[in-house]
């Protein structure tokens, strides 16, 4: 009897340890303001990126991926609660930095608020090891620090953008100082990007035999236009931010390359799920970036504003080398970790994304999205189908038929008054289950947003030559 009792323990133990071991470790690889088009596997014959080609082809590369915002902060928070930041008032834009004239709370006082579950507590609470590299962007203060919202570790910086090289003093911005876990701020030694990287691989090293989500966060491709020069060397045809923005897609392209290889490495690629993206378009009017072939840039709801690269690898469970057409949205992200994990669905509440995972296995055909929204202030963007319709503060509404004309340069408003109507009511419904503004822009950054959005409005056209 006794015998038999300490076998059953031991195959209760045995199956319970092969369990853990079959659920997937998750590795989020996130850019910072990089072109749509400026990646090898969205086409660019300029930008060299070898380690996220190979990626694509051992996954699915999306053709209509989203972010919930055009600019860093607000799109970051979407990612992490799963849910349009709108509902809970982060709306407007960037938490401290640049542009943190506000009207209500100020400086180090916004952030994500705390009452708001983010993926590192949802997959803690299923037994994840949670780690966060890089730039946080959602509040300075020590109550929103990523080690109390969910991340058991963390390696980089709480504000929205620094150096790439070591500052030899401590920067004026005190959010943008180098930190290790909480507290612990001393400058790296290197290039930022490649020192990134190390350590996201080095987390994955220390946790290979538990399950683990690793968050690395780059500032890559973000101004300041730091480029090593090794890199650049690599682009001797390109000249000015343009050779730079090459650059630094590189480093950032390497990076990923460790980490990518430390899974290798390990033996834990196969059941590894691998996501990168961006955190909105490319802010072509400073780092050189390409969005092509969409019009808009960073800031605007045209396409090259919201649109992003977005790539999804699973080898033991997704097939390669495939291509998904349906819109989704980066806050999928949240429910398709948890329920890849193990996670009981009901136990994801209050969210806006879905899980992605039936999408791609055949499971379900369907749309994961019948509408998406967009929106800052008096300027709003729903896609309903594959229409979509721009609600301006300077100019009447615009509406596109997105599957002939994703450049959105044959405006159809005019000729679909009906359409516009019933967009707008769509609109309106959406906008009265949203939260205040938690904080609000000076009105002269709008009209900065407005005349971006004028000047690069056919910024499709300034990359055409590099596609030739």
């Amino acid at each position: 009897m006794k015998n038999l009792l300490i076998l059953c323990c031991l195959l209760v133990g045995s199956t319970l340890l092969y369990a853990q071991q079959e659920r997937p470790n998750i590795v989020f690889l996130f850019a910072d303001d990089a072109g749509y088009a400026d990646f090898g596997f969205q086409g660019s014959s300029t930008m060299k990126t070898p380690n996220l080609d190979k990626l694509a082809k051992r996954g699915v590369l999306f053709r209509q991926a989203y972010v919930s915002h055009p600019t860093c902060g607000p799109s970051r928070a979407g990612i992490l609660t799963g849910k349009y930041q709108q509902r809970f008032g982060f709306e407007e834009n960037n938490v401290p930095g640049f542009m943190s004239e506000v009207s209500a709370s100020d400086g180090d006082e916004m952030g994500l608020p705390l009452e708001e579950k983010t993926v590192g507590d949802y997959l803690k609470s299923i037994g994840y090891r949670t780690g966060y590299f890089g730039k946080w962007h959602q509040g300075g203060a020590d109550r929103f620090h990523p080690t109390k919202r969910g991340f058991d570790e963390f390696y980089g910086f709480r504000g929205g953008a620094r150096a790439y090289y070591p500052y030899e003093r401590t920067p004026r911005e005190a959010q943008n100082r180098l930190e290790r876990n909480f507290g612990e701020f001393k400058e790296h030694e290197g290039y930022l990007t490649d020192v990134l990287g190390d350590e996201t691989a080095r987390f994955i090293e220390r946790h290979k035999n538990q399950p683990f989500f690793a968050f690395l966060a780059f500032n890559a491709v973000h101004s300041p236009m730091d480029a090593n020069p090794d890199d650049m060397a690599q682009f001797p045809q390109l000249e000015g931010n343009r050779k730079k923005v090459a650059a630094m897609t590189l480093a950032m392209d390497r990076a990923c390359g460790v980490v990518l290889d430390k899974l290798e490495e390990l033996g834990l690629a196969e059941n590894t799920i691998v996501v990168f993206s961006n955190d909105n378009g490319g802010p072509s009017n400073v780092n050189a970036s390409s969005n092509y072939p969409l019009s808009g840039v960073k800031s605007t709801y045209l396409e090259g504003g919201i649109r992003v690269p977005f790539l999804l690898s699973w080898p033991s469970r997704i097939k390669a080398g495939t291509e998904y057409d349906h819109p989704i949205s980066t806050l999928d992200l949240l429910p398709t970790f948890f329920a890849a994990g193990g996670g009981e669905p009901g136990k994801v509440t209050d969210t806006d994304g879905v899980n992605l995972i039936p999408y791609l296995t055949g499971e379900n055909f369907g749309r994961p999205h019948q509408r998406l929204f967009w929106k800052r202030d008096v300027r709003a963007v729903v896609r309903d189908g594959d229409w979509k319709l721009i609600r301006f503060g300077d100019r009447p509404a615009e509406l596109y038929y997105l599957p002939d004309d994703e450049s959105e340069l044959n405006n159809l408003a005019a000729a679909q008054p009906a359409r516009v109507r019933e967009l707008f009511n769509l609109l309106f419904e959406w906008e009265m289950t949203l939260e205040r503004p938690r904080w609000l822009l000076k009105r002269e950054y709008e009209l900065k947003d407005v005349e971006r959005r004028i000047k690069y409005r056919d910024q499709v056209k300034l990359f055409s030559e590099e596609r030739q």
